[in-house]
């Protein structure tokens, strides 16, 4: 029996683990619950679950969720703030952790857990683009297992072989192709772009996602953090990362051997594939998901993205190859803009813009601890408050 601990439980990714947990309940059990502000879903989930411990944003928070368990389950320990992140994600009870806070505000309690060796389970890919070095060192030191649960990340880690230790030449691998369904603009033509809506950028055609990250997946930017994730999950470099095209979200990666083979993972497009493997790896389990016909599928289609209509892309290669902060200011300046466009004080075609500028206006420094990173990271959400306002 694992006990898990679901950081962000009441976003898509903590719905879908939770549905594959309520799954197989002889191998399951759920040590601890957290949500920033979602306090009716989280004590829902509460009941159903049972945690030990929910942890919510604020003390006001915490007070409303104690009196919505107090009838039925007064038992759970109720929590509050990232100090209680932390504590749940690195507590001796907890075996996995599910890392699925968005942002920043998840590298905190998502570094605590591999700091503690435990299995991360990692849906925030923004605690690898910000600390890198910092994470994979504590991982290492810790003994911690790190899985990744991007479909993108985890289509790669099933076609590496069993032995991969973030070592491309070793092993025989070229590179690897990371897809990307080219979102909900693909085709949309270029002059029209400055007048998108919030609503047309979070419909994404093929995912169902939170509001942050299918933004993210309008800009390419979300696949450009996935190159600075796969940079740090494998050892891969800038040169030897790939990004495809594929409307269809079929083949969710690629890796490519000197031989020519090219080993590709497929499946429907749906988290719990990744999840379910990541939970029960090196063995497998039901997901709940439906097999994948390809004779339904029909064809699969491919093409190199456009730089042009995806500029955000292209500015995470480029932090990528800056190296030291760099990630980091274009991680949180695409956090504030993305946020600003949402609450509509800037176009969609500023988001890119606000980020290039920020990236241009600080300077790089190494980053050598967590105190130093959160540092860049408030410099660089001030840089792009004040071009915002």
């Amino acid at each position: 029996m694992q006990n898990i601990t679901i950081l962000g439980s009441t976003g898509s990714i903590g719905m879908s683990t939770l549905d594959v947990l309520a799954r197989h309940p002889e191998r399951y059990s759920v040590y601890a619950l957290t949500a920033h502000s979602r306090v009716e879903q989280l004590a829902q989930q509460c009941l159903q679950f049972k945690p030990q411990v929910a942890v919510v944003g604020s003390p006001a928070a915490a007070q409303l969720l104690s009196r919505l368990l107090q009838a039925q389950a007064p038992q759970i320990e109720v929590l509050h703030g990232a100090a209680a992140l932390c504590q749940v994600a690195s507590a001796s009870a907890c075996d996995a952790v599910m890392a699925a806070i968005v942002g920043a505000a998840g590298l905190e309690p998502t570094l605590a857990a591999a700091k503690a060796g435990k299995k991360v389970l990692l849906a925030n890919k923004e605690a690898l683009v910000m600390s890198g070095q910092l994470f994979i060192d504590a991982v290492k030191q810790s003994g911690a297992v790190l899985l990744p649960i991007d479909s993108e990340h985890n289509a790669i880690f099933q076609c590496l072989p069993h032995n991969y230790q973030r070592s491309p030449a070793a092993l025989g691998v070229e590179k690897v192709l990371l897809t990307a369904s080219g979102g909900p603009f693909l085709t949309r033509p270029l002059e029209t772009m400055d007048t998108v809506t919030p609503a047309q950028a979070i419909a994404h055609p093929k995912w169902v996602m939170g509001r942050k990250i299918s933004v993210d997946s309008a800009t390419m930017m979300n696949k450009g953090l996935e190159v600075i994730e796969a940079y740090w999950l494998f050892g891969a470099a800038a040169s030897q990362i790939e990004v495809v095209i594929h409307p269809q979200s079929v083949i969710h990666s690629m890796v490519s051997y000197i031989d020519g083979s090219v080993l590709a993972q497929l499946g429907n497009p749906d988290m719990r594939t990744p999840i379910a493997h990541a939970l029960a790896y090196p063995e497998r389990i039901a997901s709940g998901v439906s097999p994948l016909d390809l004779t339904v599928i029909g064809q699969l289609q491919f093409s190199r993205p456009d730089l042009q209509r995806f500029p955000c892309l292209k500015l995470a290669y480029d932090a990528l190859l800056a190296g030291g902060s760099a990630a980091t200011i274009l991680n949180a300046a695409n956090e504030v803009a993305v946020q600003a466009f949402l609450d509509e004080k800037i176009g969609f075609g500023m988001i890119a813009q606000l980020i290039a500028r920020t990236m241009d206006s600080l300077p790089l420094c190494a980053v050598t601890d967590i105190d130093m990173l959160l540092e860049q990271d408030r410099l660089a959400r001030q840089a792009v408050n004040a071009l915002i306002s």
